[in-house]
């Protein structure tokens, strides 16, 4: 089975790039649900508006609903999932179990996938999904290699990202970033928008990018220190997750340039395919050393995206 390669969509045009530079599947978010300001995400007819490109390229059209609603939001919700579904989307992306049940009851043909939000870590939790009637489970990079043969044991296709950012805790569990911004709104919808709970519909401030510093009673250590947060650019693993069976390669990045994300793809893709024509003779090291450059301009994409995003949270 050929490996899909899973890119970001933050806006048609994205869209559009990373099809051109080889993406085999692309993942949107909806407005209001899938943890990313408005300006990344679509409304529902603009998804469906891309219906005829993704299709036309023989690729598919993925939806990430990412946030856990409240109950008085559910109905908005699962309207935007039957018109997107009824419109010709392909599978969506759920992080709210409820919403797995709603969506598997009424839409029992639509492939449904746990986000990577759901933190799924163990046989569990696997089987607890697989019950729940998804199709394939999202893991990050965090998982063991003997774990990634337990998804394919429980008859669960396997998502993997393989260039996104790791969180401070489990990513969705965090709650610091609802300290740097107590407000929100509700919209015609219905759709209450947290704006420091990306979980509600808000952002993540990266609150833990700031400058922290050691308190040990009322003094200060001088010494200043950062949470973990970091980027990862997986390249060496790439052979491995193809020998694995994994089923999907997932890039993180919708609110990226356009340029940046597919250059990021068609990197991917040469790598993808590189791997798949000679696994046994691939050089890991020498794509890792072509990934430097990728990498690099990403990271000064994000530190002045992680800029913005501390000082709108009052830092």
């Amino acid at each position: 089975m050929k490996v899909e390669l899973l890119a970001p969509g933050g806006n048609a045009a994205m869209v559009e790039a990373v099809l051109d530079a080889g993406a085999d599947a692309v993942y949107v978010g909806p407005r209001g649900y899938s943890r990313r300001r408005a300006a990344f995400e679509l409304t529902a007819d603009e998804i469906l508006d891309l219906v005829p490109l993704v299709r036309g390229r023989g690729a598919r059209l993925r939806v990430a609903f990412n946030t856990y609603p409240a109950s008085g939001e559910i109905p908005g919700l699962l309207a935007t999932v039957e018109k997107l579904a009824t419109g010709g989307v392909d599978d969506i992306i759920v992080t709210d179990p409820g919403v797995m049940a709603a969506v598997r009851a009424n839409h029992p043909g639509l492939p449904v996938h746990a986000s990577v939000g759901c933190d799924i870590y163990n046989a569990a939790d696997l089987e607890f999904y697989r019950e729940a009637g998804v199709t394939r489970v999202v893991a990050d990079c965090r998982w063991p290699a003997e774990e990634l043969g337990g998804v394919k044991r429980a008859g669960l296709g396997l998502e993997v990202l393989v260039h996104a950012t790791t969180c401070f805790s489990f990513i969705g569990q965090c709650c610091m970033s609802s300290y740097a911004k107590q407000q929100w709104h509700i919209d015609a919808d219905g759709k209450n928008h947290y704006l420091g709970s990306p979980n509600r519909g808000g952002l993540c401030y990266r609150v833990c990018l700031r400058q922290w510093g050691l308190a040990d009673g009322a003094a200060i250590a001088p010494k200043d220190f950062q949470l973990k947060n970091e980027a990862f650019f997986q390249v060496r693993e790439i052979p491995f997750y193809i020998a694995a069976g994994v089923d999907t390669l997932k890039i993180q990045g919708r609110e990226y340039s356009v340029d940046l994300i597919a250059r990021v793809t068609a990197f991917y893709r040469s790598l993808v395919d590189a791997c798949v024509a000679a696994p046994e003779t691939i050089d890991t090291g020498l794509w890792a050393e072509r990934m430097r450059g990728l990498a690099a301009a990403r990271d000064t994409e994000r530190n002045s995206r992680t800029g913005e995003l501390i000082g709108e949270g009052g830092a």
